[in-house]
């Protein structure tokens, strides 16, 4: 009796602060369809997303804002869930598919892509960038090894491999004379450029991981434990690990294919959620989807008034913020080891 008493009244505050992130999301949607370079009133607002006009100001909104809002939310959702699938692999709660190389090399594929094919479509591109992040992956995980300090190796192996990457992808556009400010924008990360083809491209990456991932949430549980636990226990750990690894680099891959290298969002966001609502990953997964698409949508927003009323690259806001978090991330784990 009192066990259940004390899971309902851990219950209600979990749903209210569920409900309270998804009000949070609906208003950055809303802030981002209002506001930016032109001036929009509610009454255009009310009547762009309801469809029911369709003069300049209304087409403004329903084929430019409403896709990058909606955008902003599927590849926060996406990078957040892939951060937390790779701090559960790997067990590092440092750990993420930008620093553990992944994303660098689906950026890289993408940029040589871009320079071999210029003229290759955007599913194209996210084929370049599944590949590149999959090679940067095993990169990452051969140089690693195995053994009792895998996980120390995984983090300076990622590392590496990642300024070795960026560093390539850099020197490809350097050499590259065509390369364009799109191409700049992107690879610090950007949302202006999002259309209803984007959407539409990404959404099916976007249903069918988070499916999976939610399929997978009994075996992921597993991660939790200790290899030689899991294994005594008859459980198939290598299969759930390389499973959740594939499933990063979906995720990971298709998000940088369209919208650049975004960083620090896989890192902080999985800590910000675990904070919150504790480590039961039945609570923890959706939560942390959420709060990556708030993170996303409102760094998306505040980018549009840097250097206004020019763009600026979203990947700078979340740097801003995740770099700070990082380095307190940091010196919290090295204080408590």
């Amino acid at each position: 009796m009192e066990h259940a008493y004390k899971k309902q009244s851990r219950t209600w505050p979990l749903l209210f602060l569920f409900s309270a992130s998804v009000l949070i999301m609906l208003v950055g949607i809303v802030c981002s369809l209002k506001w930016g370079q032109s001036h929009v009133s509610w009454r255009t607002l009310w009547e762009a997303i309801t469809f029911r006009g369709s003069d300049k100001a209304h087409l403004y909104i329903q084929t430019l804002r409403l896709p990058r809002a909606l955008m902003a939310c599927i590849v926060g959702i996406q990078l957040a869930l892939a951060g937390l699938l790779t701090q559960l692999t790997t067990k590092n709660p440092l750990a993420s598919p930008h620093i553990f190389g992944i994303n660098a090399g689906a950026a890289l594929a993408v940029v040589v892509g871009l320079v071999a094919l210029p003229h290759f479509g955007n599913f194209g591109l996210i084929v370049f960038a599944f590949v590149g992040a999959a090679l940067g992956a095993l990169l990452v995980w051969s140089l690693a090894g195995t053994g009792n300090k895998q996980y120390v190796r995984l983090a300076l192996a990622g590392i590496t491999i990642h300024f070795l990457l960026s560093s390539l992808t850099e020197g490809f556009i350097l050499m590259n004379q065509q390369a364009t400010d799109s191409m700049i924008f992107w690879l610090v990360g950007s949302l202006n450029q999002a259309a209803w083809s984007d959407v539409r491209l990404i959404l099916p990456f976007f249903i069918g991981g988070a499916l999976l991932f939610s399929l997978m949430l009994p075996s992921l549980r597993l991660l939790l434990l200790d290899d030689e636990i899991a294994a005594g226990l008859g459980q198939r750990i290598n299969i759930v690990r390389g499973i959740s690894i594939l499933l990063v680099i979906v995720l990971a891959s298709s998000a940088v294919a369209l919208c650049g290298p975004i960083g620090f969002v896989c890192l902080i966001v999985p800590h910000i959620a675990r904070a919150l609502v504790g480590s039961n990953l039945t609570i923890l997964g959706p939560f942390t989807a959420v709060l990556g698409g708030i993170l996303l949508l409102y760094a998306d927003f505040l980018s549009r008034f840097i250097a206004f009323p020019f763009e600026s690259p979203v990947g700078i806001v979340t740097a801003a913020v995740g770099a700070p978090y990082f380095i307190y991330l940091a010196r919290k784990q090295g204080g408590a080891r």
